[in-house]
């Protein structure tokens, strides 16, 4: 940690006033991913007749004023960061969250930037515990972590995926529905010793991060390899991103995925899942060289649904094999993605005025997975971690841990 300032206080309405950069706060903030209002409103600094919460928050960000005690302590929490960050003479240097493969426009960028980064901390902070706890039990390292090098080509490390998760199509197309072809393929990548988690926020819908900034990202580890999928995202897509990121694990890199797939590693990692996922023989039984775009579009719903593959893999290869052109390609992604965010709001819309919905306990073990389920199950039983660690591994508090884990994988 870097050099620390010296902490000074005064007393100040009966309650300690503790001096911070004023630079810590707003880096902790940004890398929060929280604008002003939001971050403002979760700290407790709220609207009053002085002036609105985040203007009180932006004048502290400038140096105007002290930070009062629990306002510092909530700002801890908030931010997720310890409450030694606030007393760093300056801001630490960024964390290391591996590549970044995307390609978004520079105020797209500025504006995910902070919630994936502290999405990322998190996931490598639950790694580190998980790592340590597979040390402990003289876990061996992943023989197919970092296995291959781009030298191998799309069909190589394809062929690596596939064998290391003992990938069959049949099997994955031979599930009922889509949720369920994915499920199978979780439990594959889980039993080769990948994590899988689904998580599209930072704790709550207010902070969901929209799949544009980022569809999944990959954590590569020889003994720990975490892979988080974007579940703001399309059911459909799930499978794609999921084998995407394993491909990422097997070239040994840690990195975000999502945006434009212009990119050469992201353009590569695509390529090797729709080759797993949509052999290129079925591809050509699909003409859509002549129809009109309404026709397209049928054409691509019909040929995907069965496969429990999405409607922009297939647009995506369709323009990889040049019966799509890049204008056409385009506009049926574009329709395809407006029909899902329609789709997706008026879901929320039911859900919203539907009373109940599904437990929370079901709900965030598909979330966590059953490998991860499993491992803090088994290590609480043994002692080896305790209630409050197994919360911060879980991503819960500490009280919800036991009957979590209790209900098995979900």
């Amino acid at each position: 940690m870097g050099e620390l300032l010296a902490p000074s206080t005064i007393s100040g309405h009966g309650y300690a006033m503790t001096h911070v950069n004023p630079a810590i706060l707003t880096w902790a903030r940004e890398t929060a991913g929280l604008a002003l209002p939001e971050a403002a409103q979760k700290v407790g600094l709220r609207d009053t007749r002085q002036g609105p919460g985040a203007e009180r928050l932006a004048a502290l960000e400038a140096g105007e004023g002290e930070v009062s005690r629990p306002t510092l302590l909530k700002m801890a929490q908030v931010y997720r960061r310890p409450l030694i960050t606030f007393y760093l003479a300056k801001p630490p240097p960024k964390a290391d969250r591996g590549e970044d493969f995307r390609t978004l426009p520079d105020d797209q960028r500025a504006g995910a930037a902070g919630a994936v980064d502290a999405l990322v901390r998190d996931i490598r902070a639950r790694q580190g515990v998980v790592r340590a706890l597979l040390e402990d039990e003289d876990a061996s390292p992943l023989g197919f972590v970092a296995s291959r090098t781009l030298n191998a080509g799309v069909a190589g490390v394809a062929r690596a995926v596939s064998g290391a998760i003992s990938f069959s199509l049949a099997e994955f197309r031979a599930q009922r529905t889509t949720e369920l072809a994915f499920n199978y393929l979780r439990r594959q990548v889980e039993a080769a010793g990948v994590f899988v988690l689904l998580i599209g926020n930072l704790g709550s819908h207010h902070s969901a991060i929209d799949v544009e900034a980022f569809r999944g990202f990959a954590l590569a580890d020889e003994i720990a390899p975490f892979i988080v999928i974007n579940d703001q995202d399309a059911k459909s897509a799930w499978a794609f991103t999921l084998l995407h990121e394993l491909a990422h694990i097997i070239l040994g890199q840690t990195g975000i995925s999502g945006g434009s797939m212009e990119a050469r590693m992201e353009r590569f990692c695509n390529d090797v899942a729709s080759a797993l996922l949509l052999p290129a023989e079925e591809l050509a039984g699909l003409d859509v060289r002549n129809a009109d775009l309404a026709a397209v579009q049928q054409r691509i719903t019909e040929f995907s649904n069965g496969r429990h593959i999405s409607r922009a893999l297939v647009a995506y290869r369709l323009r990889l094999s040049g019966a799509l052109t890049e204008d056409r390609w385009r506009t049926v992604s574009g329709a395809f993605r407006d029909e899902y965010l329609r789709d997706r709001d008026e879901r929320r819309q039911r859900e919203r005025a539907s009373e109940g919905g599904p437990n929370y306990y079901v709900v965030r073990r598909h979330k966590l997975g059953g490998a991860l389920l499993q491992l803090v199950r088994r290590t609480l039983d043994e002692g080896t971690l305790t209630p409050t660690k197994a919360g911060k591994v879980l991503g819960v508090r500490p009280r919800n841990v036991e009957p979590l884990v209790a209900g098995g994988a979900g």
